[in-house]
């Protein structure tokens, strides 16, 4: 794909995300998806798989709000295979606390899928605010 191409595909994928629709990023994952998370959080590292995503990343985070988080892009980036997307994040936790945070997605697409997304945001927020996923514990 081209890299106009790339950059609809994640323009497309926003679009929901911003109407709180995950399911079009969902779709868009390869089998051997990986997920990398920056920081030191309990959330931090790396999920491969896209059922590993889905199980040990997704449905543990997702249980902890009301709805899914609204994703609004602020700027989205393309060059070759790469896309990058500043965007803001907005949610509730089901103890009713706000979570929103801040993001920056770096996305590596081939053959007309999402391959890797690295994630940078606000960890002391993640830390302050978010349960730490299952087997695992917050960082002292």
């Amino acid at each position: 794909m081209t890299t106009i191409e790339n950059k609809a595909l994640v323009e497309r994928i926003m679009e929901a995300r911003a109407r709180r629709d995950p399911a079009p990023f969902i779709a868009a994952m390869s089998d051997d998806f990986v997920w990398r998370i920056i920081g030191s959080t309990a959330w931090s590292g790396a999920y491969v798989g896209k059922a590993e995503v889905r199980e040990r990343l997704l449905k543990p985070l997702y249980a902890q709000f009301v709805a899914p988080t609204r994703i609004t892009p602020t700027r989205i980036l393309a060059d070759g295979d790469h896309v990058v997307v500043q965007c803001d994040g907005d949610a509730t936790t089901v103890a009713g606390e706000r979570y929103a945070n801040t993001y920056c997605f770096v996305i590596r697409i081939a053959d007309g899928q999402l391959r890797e997304l690295t994630e940078y945001m606000d960890t002391a927020l993640v830390d302050r605010v978010l349960q730490p996923p299952p087997g695992r514990r917050s960082p002292p």
